[in-house]
Formats: structure tokens, C-alpha cells, sequence
């Protein structure tokens, strides 16, 4: 990926060079007048000709700058690109605009998005030609794109493309980053993108097509040649052989002989258990021919003879991490196509290998999405003092960091009996209480008084479990002011029991909290699986029910998989959520929201909205001070 990448900014700063028609270059009677001396220099080592135009004047000086600019952009040597371009900034001769939009590719490579951003932005106004138009454009949405916010990328592309093909330019690298920005787009999302000009309806039309008949070969070869006829001459025409043509023969995995890895026996037999009514469950509507349960505790020689031995064709499990790590090193393992039911400790990047967890930092960053989305500035994050409540407070921290200056308000305890203290502490009531104690003792009568908490905290997010939850709740109902607004109050799916909600849902009214569909009353209908299940295994525990969930959708998954691999906004509607795949083969879940409300659970619809990084709304707002 990164070879990929790293072609497409040589082939930007390339049509970059090649659109600019204003850039004086050094005429043949400037030449040094040592011609042999010129030729014998190495005009592929960028810092060497920058340290030579160092010690040159003039024309020299000029000319060997540009032959070490041309040479930092073929080696892709960002910072020395960056530094010459700088040096040709006091320059009379040189393209200014053209020279600044160099500088801004060198820093976004560099990583320093936020500088090449505000070059961008400073140059709005001097943008008088339509191709430094296109340029600008086009960088801004890289800058976006690489921060991974394809919907705000994609109205900058969209200018440029809209600024190429009215003014007959060629911008090289920008379909390709426009294509890779739409295939990250759920298929609601890329219809909400369908106006605009006829050029942006043809890119939308034409990811929708690839989103909706990838891999089904004859309606996919179709759509596409009705597209065509709608969109003659469209700038992704050019893509349809490379990009779109490959999809046709992109055939789903038609696995014949199961193996599944689960455990057998152990401390972790149960979950095993659990999971094979998953499978047995999904296999139902499968036509797979045979299925062959192994015990994943077994060493690697055993359970390579059991592949070997029933010619197995594809292979979903282990479960438990140490054990997908054992096989790492088998050579039959890796030979096959696998959806691994967790994630390893380290990831091998194989295109046929999968990797399928009840990760709750999917949830942490659904919840922290949600509340961006909705302005809160100052959350307060109440988890066990342990290993997986650090995990997940850490997770919360760095990503929440990328978008607010404000740290969020941490609470850790380590049982039930000082969960109030930690409440009342980061609320501050302690402090409202020894003040209204400090005033009564300067009055003989009574004094009315009302405790009064800390008025910045505006959302509490709880990652603690099903009991700590109903604890936690009270603690915070208790020690917020009545002179203040209620603080909506979120939670996890470990928040959630359905075992426990049966029988008291304690005080939770109006709490929000992610689940997965099956866990939820009346989410999943089914073909009345959810009866069907309650009926056999009535008491079963949570884990048990959401492993069961997990058994169900990876049997399902399997003729879905490389497509949701190969497009990253594609969605697998599961038991356990929306599943995608946006990077290194792993599949990431969207949880449903859900509310405790008059005693009831009921199915919402929260903002989810992306926002853009810290430094991109800082910038945007030092623009709109600029123009007051």
C-alpha cells in the first residue's frame, strides 16, 4: 500500500510540474559557463545539487535548485523537496503559487497535515489560473483523505475534477485517490452525494454499481455498459478496465469443506460450546457439503493432520489469541482461507486470512463519534480499575485527542463501596458541601442550602459492566445539581444484561447505551431464531448469547468476504451489527443504539457523523476570524 501511495504523489507533483505555464526556467545562454563540470553532476541526488546551488548566484543558483526539486520529487525525499522549495521562495522568476503548492504536498507527506493546510487556505486568493485551481482543490482533499474522512475529501476532488475536465487538464493521481475516497462509502451515504454535475453523478453511479454487483460477473458487465452509454467520455471511463472489470471475476469463496477451530475442552470448553450452536445454527441455510469441528487446544501437528486428512477448503477459528498464534508459523493454515474468530498479537497482512473479535473499542469509537457529533466538550469516563478498563480509557484518550483540545474528566474505582467517592470527587459536590458547611457556622439560624456539582462535565460515558452500571447510576443521579441540566448519561454493551434486565432494570431511565442487534428485544426477526433460541438454551449467560451471535454471522460472512475486503464502505448486516472492512482484513462492527425509556429498551438513532481533526476546524476558524 504504501508503494501505491507513494506512486500516486510522483505522479501528482509530476502533473503539477507539467500544468504550470508561467515558471521561468533558465534559457540555453544561462548554462554555467563549466558545461563539463554541469554534466558531471548527478542530477538524481537531490541534497547534493541543493548543498551545490548553495554555494552558486543567479541564474546557477535557480537552475540547480530546480534540478534538485525535480530529484527530491522522483525519490520522494519530502523534507529536502520542502527545504528547496523554501529556498526558491525569495526568487523574482518563480511560480510563487506553484512553488507554495509544493511546499504544502511536502508537509502532508511529511505527516504535518496542519501546515500544509494553512498554505492551503493562505493561497485562496491568489489562485488565478484555473490549474493551480484544480491543484488546490485536489490537495485539500488529500489532506482529508488522509486523515480518513472520505465525505469531506471528495467535495475538494469533486471541484478538481469539476476544474479539469472545463478547463481540458489532467491531474494526475486524482481519479485514483476519488475512487479509492468513494469505495469507503456506505451505499446511503454515496446516495446522499448523488447531485451536482454530470461528472459527479457519473462517479457516484459508478461506485454505487460496483458497491451493489460486485463478484455476480453478467449483471455487473451490464451495468456497466448502460453507465457508459449515459456517461460518454466521463474521466472514469479510463478506470473501468483496471478498477471495476477486475470486480467481474472477483468470485465469492464457495467453501464445500468446513473446518471450524473451536474449543473442545479447557477453562474455555463452554465458549466452544456456545459457538457450535452458532454454527449449527447458520449451517442450516448453507450449502456446504461437509463440516468438520476441531479442537483448537490441540497442538499444530494434530490439527494439520485434520486438515490434511478431510481436504479442507476453508477454515473459520480459533477463538482463543494464543492459539491463532500458535499457527501463525503452519504452512497448511496459511494456505488456506480463514476468518479468525479474534485478532492475533501480531497481524500478517495475507489477502485470504480474516479477522473477526468482540472488540469494545469499536464501541468506544462509535460513542465517541456520536458525542462530537453532538458538541460535547467535557465527557467524564467512569471504568474499573483494572487491565480492560485502562485498555479502553487509553483508546477513548488518543482519539479523542485528534479532536478536542479539552481532556476528558477520568474516573477509575476499584469496587462498589468507593464508586460514590469517585463520583462526588470528579463532580466536585465535596467541595460545595464544605462550603455550605463553612457558611452555616457563620449563622446562628438555618441556613436552606443545596449542594451544587461542577457545571463543565456535559456527557458521562460508563464502561463498567451490567452491575456496576445499576451502582453508578444512582451515585450520579444523587450528586448532580438540580440547578443544572441532566448529564445524558452512555454506556457500553457491557453495561447491558439481558439475564439481569429480565428481572430489574433498576433505575436507568433515559441511559443510552451500544449493543449488538441480537441482544436487543425485538431487533432481530429472523425467521423467529430469536424464539427459537430462547426456547432451547433459556439460560444461557451473555457471553454465551453474543458468542453464539458471532458463530452465526461468520458461517454467513463467508460468501460476502472478499467483497467487504475489497471495498471498504461496503456493510454485512449481521446479529452482532453493520460489519465492514476498512483496513488489514479485519472486520469492524456498528453496534446498535439503544435507550432505557418508561421502564422499556427502545431502538434509537444517534448522530454519527465524523468530524474533522482538531487542526482542520482550527484552521477553518482562523479563516472566518481572518475575513471579520
Amino acid at each position: 500500500m504504501r508503494l501505491k501511495i507513494i506512486s500516486l504523489v510522483i505522479a501528482i507533483l509530476s502533473g503539477l510540474s507539467a500544468c504550470s505555464t508561467t515558471e521561468k526556467v533558465p534559457t540555453e545562454n544561462a548554462k554555467p559557463k563549466n558545461q563539463q563540470t554541469k554534466d558531471a553532476l548527478d542530477t538524481s541526488n537531490a541534497l547534493a545539487l541543493f548543498e551545490k546551488a548553495k554555494t552558486k548566484q543567479g541564474v546557477n543558483r535557480i537552475q540547480l535548485l530546480y534540478l534538485a526539486r525535480d530529484a527530491a520529487i522522483s525519490n520522494q525525499q519530502w523534507r529536502v523537496l520542502e527545504q528547496v522549495s523554501l529556498a526558491l521562495e525569495s526568487k523574482m522568476s518563480v511560480d510563487h503559487v506553484q512553488n507554495r503548492l509544493y511546499i504544502a504536498l511536502a508537509r502532508k507527506q511529511q505527516g504535518r497535515s496542519s501546515a500544509a493546510l494553512a498554505i492551503l487556505r493562505n493561497l485562496e486568493q491568489q489562485l488565478s489560473l484555473p490549474e493551480h485551481q484544480a491543484w488546490h482543490q485536489y490537495l485539500i482533499g488529500s489532506i482529508y483523505a488522509s486523515e480518513g474522512l472520505p465525505n469531506q475529501a471528495l467535495h475538494y476532488f469533486f471541484n478538481a475534477a469539476n476544474l479539469s475536465a472545463q478547463n481540458n487538464l489532467t491531474l494526475s493521481g486524482l481519479n485514483d485517490e476519488l475512487w479509492q475516497a468513494l469505495q469507503q462509502l456506505s451505499s446511503f451515504a454515496l446516495e446522499k452525494l448523488n447531485s451536482g454535475s454530470v461528472i459527479q453523478q457519473g462517479w457516484i453511479k459508478l461506485a454505487k454499481y460496483q458497491l451493489v454487483y460486485l463478484g455476480t460477473g453478467v449483471q455487473l458487465h451490464q451495468a456497466l455498459n448502460n453507465w457508459q452509454r449515459r456517461f460518454v467520455n466521463h474521466p472514469a471511463s479510463y478506470l473501468l478496465p483496471e478498477k471495476v472489470s477486475t470486480a467481474v471475476s472477483l468470485v465469492p469463496y464457495n467453501a464445500q469443506r468446513l473446518a471450524i477451530l473451536l474449543p473442545q475442552s479447557g477453562n474455555s470448553e463452554r465458549f466452544g460450546r456456545a459457538l457450535k450452536n452458532g454454527f449449527l445454527a447458520a449451517l442450516d441455510k448453507q450449502n456446504i457439503t461437509e463440516v468438520f469441528f476441531i479442537d483448537e487446544t490441540q497442538s499444530i501437528e494434530e490439527i494439520e493432520q485434520a486438515l490434511a486428512l478431510n481436504q479442507v477448503d476453508f477454515v473459520i477459528g480459533p477463538l482463543l489469541k494464543s492459539n491463532i498464534d500458535k499457527l501463525a508459523s503452519s504452512n497448511i493454515v496459511t494456505a488456506l482461507p480463514t476468518i479468525y474468530l479474534n485478532t492475533p498479537s501480531q497481524l500478517t497482512h495475507m489477502a485470504q486470512h480474516y479477522y473477526f473479535a468482540l472488540n469494545p473499542e469499536h464501541e468506544v469509537e462509535q460513542a465517541l463519534v456520536h458525542f462530537l457529533s453532538k458538541e460535547y466538550q467535557k465527557p467524564m469516563l467512569l471504568a474499573p480499575d483494572n487491565n480492560s478498563g485502562h485498555r479502553l480509557i487509553n483508546h477513548f484518550q488518543q482519539q479523542w485527542e485528534r479532536f478536542s483540545e479539552a481532556k476528558p474528566e477520568v474516573g477509575l474505582y476499584t469496587d462498589s463501596k468507593n464508586m460514590a467517592k469517585v463520583v462526588a470527587d470528579l463532580l466536585e459536590v465535596d467541595e460545595s458541601k464544605q462550603r455550605i458547611k463553612s457558611i452555616k457556622s457563620l449563622f446562628r439560624e438555618e441556613v436552606e442550602s443545596e449542594t451544587r456539582s461542577r457545571g463543565d462535565i456535559d456527557v458521562v460515558y460508563i464502561l463498567g459492566d451490567a452491575t456496576e452500571t445499576r451502582l453508578l447510576k444512582p451515585y450520579l443521579d444523587v450528586n448532580v445539581s438540580t440547578f443544572a441540566e441532566r448529564i445524558p448519561l452512555y454506556a457500553t454493551s457491557r453495561s447491558y444484561s439481558r439475564r439481569i434486565d429480565s428481572t430489574d432494570k433498576g433505575d436507568l431511565e433515559g441511559l443510552y447505551f451500544t449493543e449488538q442487534p441480537w441482544m436487543l428485544p425485538d431487533a432481530i426477526q429472523q425467521n423467529g431464531l430469536r424464539k427459537q433460541y430462547l426456547e432451547l438454551w433459556p439460560e444461557q449467560a451473555d457471553i454465551e448469547q453474543r458468542l453464539f451471535a458471532m458463530a452465526y454471522d461468520s458461517i454467513r460472512l463467508i460468501p460476502h468476504i472478499k467483497q467487504l475486503a475489497r471495498i471498504p464502505g461496503k456493510e454485512f448486516s449481521g446479529l452482532t451489527g453493520q460489519l465492514s472492512i476498512k483496513r488489514d482484513n479485519t472486520l469492524t462492527r456498528r453496534l446498535s443504539w439503544a435507550q432505557y425509556r418508561k421502564n422499556k429498551i427502545r431502538i434509537v438513532r444517534l448522530d454519527e457523523t465524523p468530524p474533522a481533526p482538531l487542526f482542520m476546524r482550527q484552521t477553518e476558524m482562523e479563516d472566518v476570524q481572518t475575513l471579520n
